[in-house]
């Protein structure tokens, strides 16, 4: 098998979309798995399957390669500063890799550059609590997704798990905001930058549930800013690839940081199909330093919404029903085995109409989650 001309560490769905794009691209990917049949696995087929906290099992899967990314931002940054110094490009390197895997480092990092974020502080007690002041979010600084690591408290006494978890914690004003909105954009090591239409992502449960793209109703002032604050953060922190800046709406106007992702990420899937150039594709382009693509929407609208495991457990044979019932949404699943909440895929409807491509893409999620349509 020839050498690949990127590796890419994580076999999740997202690796596995990375593989769309680089069929069409040309580009040889090998994959770091962490089990043969994950999602990743199951269409690259040049895979290796070990343990992304392991330094030699890194070294053997990147050793031809001369690009690394990750399909997560867990890799050990000391690995990758190893992998670096024996002349493999990682991107984004470990020095933006730190603001998406400590929670508290970004708020530090993010404050100094003065990007408006919620008014937080590291806690470590009760006490520390009570002096931040209720109600709060108390998140873990590392390792929290979709819900997890995260307690929203009103008191002391709500926070007894959060202590009791032994992890480092960080305190955030639990803020007032009208929506979620997330700003993507591509930037390569040459320093060119493409910015994403801003989206309205909207959560269940703490995960991300449906994305409208581009957000409804989103005055352009704010539309302007969202995109500027992306493209600073980009610059600022030298990522590499997609980034992903998630964002409060306020109340009373404003933006606020959320979240970061250093990788392609859910809020940026309707990209797929509705986009010039797919966020998969533009993450590709970017890390292998090659020209990035439009990325204006196909469509007026596209609706993304999430296939989350529930009472239908074989998604294939349901994949008939649902294009049959919706022959123009796009369908995307992920190879994964059902269980209750988990992403398993994800559908997309576009066109001119709003409520018409809600309508089709929640129709065709629910009968993949529960076999009806209401």
């Amino acid at each position: 098998m020839p050498s690949p001309q990127l590796a890419v560490i994580g076999g999740g769905q997202l690796a596995r979309m990375m593989q769309q794009a680089a069929i069409g691209l040309g580009i040889h990917i090998r994959l770091l798995a962490e089990a043969p049949d994950v999602s990743a696995a199951q269409v690259i087929p040049d895979h290796v399957v070990g343990d992304y906290t392991d330094l030699d099992t890194l070294r053997a899967v990147v050793a031809d390669a001369p690009v690394v990314t990750f399909d997560h931002e867990h890799v050990p940054p000391e690995h990758l500063n190893a992998l670096q110094a024996e002349g493999h490009a990682c991107r984004p390197g470990p020095h933006a890799l730190l603001y998406a895997q400590d929670k508290g480092d970004m708020r530090t990092r993010l404050g100094a550059l003065g990007i408006p974020c919620p008014r937080n502080a590291a806690v470590s007690s009760a006490a520390d609590l009570e002096s931040f002041g209720f109600p709060a979010v108390i998140k873990t600084t590392r390792g929290g997704y979709d819900g997890k690591g995260v307690w929203v408290v009103r008191s002391a006494a709500d926070a007894e798990e959060a202590f009791a978890s032994g992890r480092s914690l960080l305190a955030e004003e639990l803020v007032d905001f009208r929506r979620e909105l997330s700003a993507l954009v591509a930037r390569s090591p040459s320093g060119e930058v493409r910015a994403y239409p801003v989206v309205e992502s909207r959560q269940a449960d703490g995960v991300c549930a449906e994305v409208i793209a581009p957000a409804p109703g989103l005055d352009p002032a704010l539309d302007a800013e969202a995109r500027a604050m992306a493209e600073r953060i980009a610059t600022e922190l030298d990522v590499t690839g997609i980034l992903a800046v998630e964002l409060f709406e306020t109340t009373d106007g404003r933006l606020l940081v959320n979240e970061l992702a250093m990788r392609p990420h859910n809020t940026g899937h309707w990209s797929i199909d509705g986009a010039v150039t797919s966020q998969f594709e533009n993450h590709l382009r970017a890390v292998l330093d090659l020209p990035l693509g439009a990325t204006d929407a196909r469509a007026p609208w596209s609706v993304m919404v999430n296939i989350l495991g529930g009472a239908v457990e074989d998604l294939e044979a349901q994949r008939a029903v649902v294009l049959a019932a919706e022959p123009d949404v796009k369908i995307h699943l992920y190879g994964k085995s059902v269980k209750a909440g988990r992403k398993v895929g994800h559908v997309t409807a576009s066109g001119p109409d709003l409520d018409d491509a809600l309508t089709r893409a929640r129709r065709a999620a629910a009968l993949f989650t529960q076999g009806v349509t209401s």
